[in-house]
């Protein structure tokens, strides 16, 4: 079997297998690469001596290995995948058409494997859900963490079930009719068991991030360290046949090259997807409010496929919460309307002053030329719910009526609509930041710095969840039997049929934003849209309004409580914190 790894910076590198060692020889044809021929099979581990002298010898894992059994700091195992290759086709759904369901794979089941969520797959089928987009994979220290500290994206979480447990996840989703998307971090790694730094110049000095020396994209020694990343996004895709990807906080990649990195990505992607057939897509996190982000390449944009939309979040956050603290404070002067506003135009911040961060932000969105489903619209993420203090979900505060309220308007409404696992049922379990490090100084640096951020908004010590604490992440898993109780049923039921409105009703995936129509009243706390024929009447007041609608013939296609069909006028009487969906 053939080995290699690339280290520029070193006089010697020896491979490790099985109690033997092999010394490696420069790559004649590759800069800064060695390779070595040793004999190996499937699970035999290995790991690579970068420059050592005798006495000081460390095995390290392979910066490109596919599985470390035994964790980040581990020998890394040889992987044959032709036993592991998906066999059914990819269901193959388009973007425009999806409905996404943010997932982790630690929490959504007690027993947080690949083999225990993709047991629970029917619930999704039954909900209406197209794509599972599944929360970071790659192996971090310890067993239960969010999955945004992994150090080594080329592999697979052990504990989840490793590289065979997401091919057979991916196997079922495939065959359910789900695609999969998956969420990747290319901007950092983790501060624990990252062994990078001794290969090579993967991190660069010239830019700073909140995580400290930036991931090199850009410095000396910057092709490699992007060819890594591009290869092990293409991994994904092509290896385990997953069907989209999710760059975390894209805003927070240092990258000043002409050509940017994304950039790279995307045309990789998109020559995969020529190549296979497949209708490959990648999905930004990205705070710029820059329409750039999912401009294609040849109109000078970055050519991702689409990004979430905070501002809609944030707006629609604020409409049913009234909370206004941090970056809810310019959403929450006039919700309403910041509401219709990004119904409309996608974003809030287009140019406008952001007070939070204390100048102008964002960037117009061309409604000519910018598809709605350029945008994923969501009432919560798994940020949203797990960086406040307490972890807790809307259901947590808001009425089953008021629920209905925001599902209808991120499922009815102009973007690419995604859930976060359990919000279908206005899940009443918390979903918390919850960390599991084995080393005691790094534990505790976690710990005491989630006390003091939330200690300057007013919260005391003690009331602050220990990420360490088992039991953290043990109340963050779903639990299974609230769905067959009241009032969870009720509310999968209304998500069950919202999803089908929007399957049935191509208005309702019109990718127009230009056709988009909004009505408010911010005092009366009532909101209406019309997507072609399709009109949708939201109350968010503590009192019953009456809106008129014109005598257009419309019916009621779904309502969260009793309503009458409008009446010759046109008028519709829509309850208290209670919405109505009308149609043809």
């Amino acid at each position: 079997m053939q080995f290699e790894v690339w280290a520029p910076q070193t006089d010697r590198v020896a491979l490790r297998l099985g109690g033997a060692t092999y010394e490696m020889a420069r790559d004649p044809d590759r800069a800064g690469w060695w390779t070595a021929e040793a004999p190996a099979a499937d699970g035999d581990r290995y790991g690579f001596l970068v420059g050592v002298t005798a006495g000081e010898e460390t095995v390290r894992p392979d910066p490109r290995g596919r599985r470390l059994p035994d964790g980040p700091d581990g020998l890394s195992a040889v992987v044959d995948f032709e036993p592991l290759t998906p066999r059914g086709p990819a269901p193959g759904t388009r973007l425009q058409d999806a409905v996404l369901y943010e997932l982790h794979i630690g929490t959504f089941t007690p027993e947080g494997t690949f083999d225990a969520a993709a047991a629970r797959l029917g619930h999704l089928t039954a909900l209406g859900i197209t794509h599972v987009e599944l929360m970071p994979v790659c192996p971090f220290p310890g067993r239960h963490g969010w999955g945004y500290d992994g150090v080594a994206p080329w592999a697979v979480h052990e504990p989840y079930g490793g590289p065979a447990g997401l091919a057979r996840f991916v196997d079922a989703a495939h065959a359910a009719g789900l695609g999969v998307v998956l969420d990747v971090v290319h901007n950092h790694l983790g501060p624990s068991g990252n062994h990078l730094p001794a290969f090579g110049p993967y991190f660069t000095e010239t830019h700073h991030t909140p995580w400290g020396a930036a991931v090199n994209l850009d410095a000396a020694g910057s092709d490699e360290v992007r060819a890594y990343l591009l290869g092990s996004a293409l991994a994904w895709l092509r290896d385990y046949r997953i069907d989209g990807l999710r760059l975390d906080a894209v805003h927070a990649l240092a990258d000043e090259r002409a050509l940017t990195f994304l950039e790279e990505l995307s045309a990789a992607v998109d020559g995969l997807a020529a190549e296979t057939g497949r209708p490959l897509f990648l999905i930004a996190e990205s705070d710029r409010c820059d329409p750039r982000t999912t401009a294609p390449r040849a109109a000078g944009g970055l050519g991702l496929h689409a990004q979430w939309n905070d501002d809609f979040h944030h707006a629609l956050h604020c409409a049913l919460t009234g909370e206004s603290q941090a970056y809810y404070a310019d959403f929450a002067e006039a919700p309403l309307a910041a509401l219709a506003k990004t119904m409309t135009r996608a974003f809030f911040h287009d140019g406008t002053w952001s007070s939070f961060r204390g100048r102008s932000h964002g960037r117009p969105v061309d409604r000519r030329r910018t598809p709605a489903h350029r945008f994923l619209g969501y009432t919560q993420t798994h940020d949203q719910i797990g960086n406040r203090a307490l972890g807790d979900r809307l259901a947590a505060s808001l009425s089953p009526g008021l629920l209905a309220c925001g599902a209808a308007l991120a499922l009815t409404g102009p973007f690419v609509p995604m859930l976060f696992m359990g919000e279908e049922w206005a899940a009443g379990t918390p979903w918390q930041y919850f960390t599991d490090h084995p080393d005691p100084e790094l534990a505790e640096a976690v710990r005491s710095g989630r006390r003091r951020e939330f200690a300057a908004h007013g919260w005391k010590a003690e009331e602050i969840p220990d990420p360490q604490d088992p039991a953290t992440r043990d109340r963050s898993c779903l639990d299974w039997a609230e769905p067959e109780r009241a009032p969870h049923d009720r509310l999968l039921a209304w998500y069950r049929t919202l999803i089908a409105l929007r399957r049935t009703h191509p208005d309702l995936r019109d990718p127009d934003l230009a056709a988009v129509r909004v009505a408010y009243d911010e005092e009366r706390r009532w909101v209406t849209f019309r997507r072609g024929d399709v009109r949708v009447a939201v109350n968010l007041s503590p009192e019953p309004v009456t809106i008129a609608f014109g005598r257009n013939g419309v019916r009621v296609l779904a309502a969260w409580d009793p309503v009458d069909h409008p009446g010759p006028d046109g008028r519709v009487h829509v309850p208290a914190e209670s919405v109505v969906v009308l149609g043809p």
